[in-house]
């Protein structure tokens, strides 16, 4: 299981300490959640933070875009050239156009989907994708819980990826723990992003090595 850490839970009071420690303790990306205030009644940050991020971070950058006007913002965030760049399905009325245009950047293009969005709705681009993040919490916010629906909505996807022949990696973002982590691996999950488990915890290290399964 690769792992993910979401830094919308880590101090920002020491964000450089915070990504320092991650990356030291062997995690495979980090994980940052691009938030507008419109698509998702929150507020995060821009490319200034990223850019900062990424010249601290020794591991590659996974950016989860949550905003209106996708474009606009793989325009925005193209530069910094994280590993994973994903947008919202809901959000989008041209979804192979802008797989392609994040593609064009030399950057792994992903969708996600809501908690009540269908992966069906997604089955014709898997051969276009190189990522499907399914959301395990409504997003916006961290410390959520997970919600259990998602074990069952990924068992699907991974039958799909499999019928497709895709080599598409299957992400869960939401109120993952030590709790749920093997039943994640059991339905198809290759990559979690866990924030409020990994940020809260006493050891990044030991809560990061807890969900390598």
């Amino acid at each position: 299981m690769f792992v993910a850490p979401s830094i919308l839970s880590a101090n920002f009071g020491k964000l450089d300490e915070e990504i320092k420690a991650i990356c030291e303790t062997g995690c495979d990306f980090v994980h940052i959640d691009v938030m507008d205030g419109h698509f998702v009644p929150n507020l995060t940050i821009g490319p200034v933070v990223v850019d900062a991020v990424n010249k601290i971070a020794t591991k590659p950058l996974d950016i989860h875009l949550m905003v209106e006007n996708n474009a606009f913002f793989v325009e925005l965030f193209s530069h910094i050239k994280p590993r994973f760049l994903s947008f919202h399905i809901e959000e989008e009325k041209h979804p192979h156009r802008l797989i392609q245009k994040i593609k064009s950047y030399g950057i792994k293009a992903g969708i996600v989907l809501n908690p009540h969005t269908r992966v069906e709705e997604i089955e014709y681009l898997l051969e276009d994708l190189d990522l499907v993040l399914l959301m395990s919490v409504n997003p916006g916010f961290g410390g959520q819980s997970f919600i259990p629906s998602v074990l069952e909505k990924a068992e699907r996807l991974k039958e799909l990826v499999i019928k497709r022949n895709s080599k598409v990696l299957i992400e869960v973002d939401g109120g993952v723990s030590d709790k749920n982590i093997n039943a994640l691996k059991s339905a198809g999950v290759d990559i979690v992003v866990a924030g409020n488990y990994i940020f809260s915890s006493n050891s990044y290290k030991d809560a990061i090595n807890s969900l390598r399964v």
